[in-house]
């Protein structure tokens, strides 16, 4: 992509193309009321702390001039979450994953989006372009098709007896296409052999494990909008799988590891936006800004229970290791 960074983060202005909050009522002591749409993967505990404590540190603190909704749903719950934030009239929607997103999209052109953050918005439809969104939404990508691919690459490094890695992808979930893509990708790039499982977010974990165990897969790598807190990760453990989540949340709930943008540096982002828009600023004139830090996070206990050994080198070099 030639466009500059700059173009993605630099200052932002411009016309107003939806209705926007009123920068002096807010002013004068009105509480902002958040709507927080998450599928459960970060938990919605890991989203709602991590947007609190960014949104802190640029004045809006919860109890005085802040107030969280807060949802957390699956396949088509996110939807009627979505159509019920809308109708509390909350000022902002934020939203976790693409699913979220796109509930939110179909849900309202009115009420500023905030994604917090998204895999591909311009690919699946939730923004125009990254540097002029158009309409309601806005936020943070993940770029999550380059480091899915890069997670490959890590499978093959840390573990070189691997041969073939499923995937568990959602067939429900737009960012799919260009997930699958950029695997098949870095699978090549790598020598290893990927064996995709789609299944809807709702169904059976076991029988999707059993999918990938049957198709012969040494690892597995779960898209973020499939993994349900506690038994994706038992499961895992379970069929003996080396397993790679989308997000630090992966690990510190038991899964062997994640290679991903940084949660902090994505809520920090994000509460950026959300200061812009209360304080009036449109987001279809705020560009989508690209996440810029990455962090490896292993996991060695479950490391343990696979009985495997992770190398030295790598434990050096992650952002963080569970013990």
């Amino acid at each position: 992509m030639s466009m500059k960074r700059r173009d993605f983060i630099g200052i932002l202005g411009g016309a107003t193309a939806v209705p926007l909050l009123n920068r002096v009522a807010f002013a004068e002591g009105r509480t902002a009321t958040l709507g927080i749409l998450v599928t459960g993967h970060p938990s919605l505990d890991i989203v709602t702390a991590g947007l609190r404590e960014s949104l802190a540190k640029v004045g809006w603190v919860e109890g005085q001039n802040l107030r969280l909704v807060t949802r957390a749903g699956q396949g088509e719950e996110l939807q009627a979450m979505a159509a019920e934030l809308v109708r509390m009239k909350v000022d902002i929607i934020v939203t976790s994953l693409t699913p979220t997103a796109q509930a939110a999209k179909k849900a309202t052109a009115t009420i500023p989006i905030v994604m917090a953050a998204a895999g591909d918005p311009v690919g699946t439809g939730l923004v125009a372009s990254l540097a002029r969104p158009g309409g309601n939404v806005t936020g943070v990508t993940t770029a999550g098709t380059e480091v899915a691919a890069k997670s490959l690459e890590l499978v093959r490094e840390m573990f070189p007896s691997v041969r073939r890695v499923g995937v568990i992808a959602n067939e429900n979930d737009s960012f799919t296409g260009p997930y699958i893509a950029q695997l098949r990708e870095g699978a090549r790039r790598s020598g290893l052999e990927i064996e995709v499982v789609m299944a809807h977010s709702a169904a059976p974990q076991e029988l999707i494990f059993e999918a990938v165990v049957a198709k012969g897969a040494d690892a597995v790598i779960i898209q973020g909008s499939m993994v349900r807190p506690g038994s994706t990760v038992e499961l895992a453990i379970k069929h003996r799988l080396i397993s790679l989540g989308s997000n630090r949340s992966w690990p510190m709930s038991g899964g062997l590891m994640s290679y991903a943008a940084s949660l902090t540096d994505v809520y920090r982002q994000s509460a950026d936006y959300i200061d812009k828009i209360l304080k009036g600023r449109a987001p279809a004139d705020l560009p989508v800004a690209l996440a810029t830090k990455f962090d490896l996070v292993i996991n060695l206990k479950a490391a343990k229970a696979l009985g495997l050994t992770i190398p030295e080198a790598f434990l050096t070099r992650a952002d963080e290791v569970i013990e």
